[in-house]
């Protein structure tokens, strides 16, 4: 992501991320129809004539990010502790079954020359999550693409979430949830950084 250079100490904005896949809603429907009819379903009767729009137009909202400038600030003030936002709300699909799996995000990082817009921290988490989706792979996304766009000393990722495709079918493990964690630089390597950063998350105390 290339950004415009800008005079030392001003604001500096990225181009718009988060652009989704155009989604195909007259196929997709047709799809559901298919579907439901496969699933023995009448598809012509009056509780589920209007359910393949529905249908439709439900996992398109599920699938598609609102694009947002991942704003960014020069750190002038020099500073160098964790900054967190916990409990980042976010909702996924699981790529094996098309079943949401939902949850909050814990992000941090420790900054190096620049900051960004702690709204943002939230507006990435929904970027990944706006898709088909592992837990692991999204937890990595969400601290890859901050340890690219921000260079800082360390960048931390916490996930919890329940799995409707785990609590609903299957095990059927009502309540369980799943904690990945991805850590990057000294969130991974200084054992007094990890600790802060798991304690404020509450998965360590």
């Amino acid at each position: 992501m290339s950004e415009q250079p800008t005079p030392i100490g001003s604001r500096r904005k990225s181009e718009v991320v988060g652009r989704s896949p155009a989604v195909d809603l007259v196929r997709a429907e047709r799809a559901v129809a298919e579907l439901l009819a496969a699933l023995g379903q009448d598809v012509s009767s009056g509780q589920l004539l209007d359910t393949p729009r529905r249908v439709a137009a439900s996992y398109a909202e599920l699938l598609t990010s609102a694009p947002f400038t991942p704003t960014t600030f020069p750190n002038d003030e020099g500073y160098d502790e964790l900054v967190l936002v916990r409990a980042i709300p976010f909702q996924s699909l699981c790529q094996h079954h098309l079943l949401p799996f939902v949850g909050v995000a814990h992000v941090g990082y420790l900054p190096a020359g620049r900051i960004l817009g702690l709204s943002k921290l939230a507006r990435v988490v929904e970027l990944f999550s706006r898709r088909l989706q592992l837990q692991e792979r999204l937890t990595t996304q969400v601290a890859d693409w901050l340890q690219d766009q921000l260079l800082p000393k360390g960048v931390g990722v916490v996930l919890e979430a329940e799995h409707f495709c785990m609590t609903l079918r299957g095990v059927q493990a009502t309540g369980a949830r799943t904690v990945t964690s991805t850590l990057h630089g000294l969130l991974r390597t200084d054992p007094r950084s990890r600790q802060e950063f798991l304690a404020l998350t509450g998965i360590a105390t």
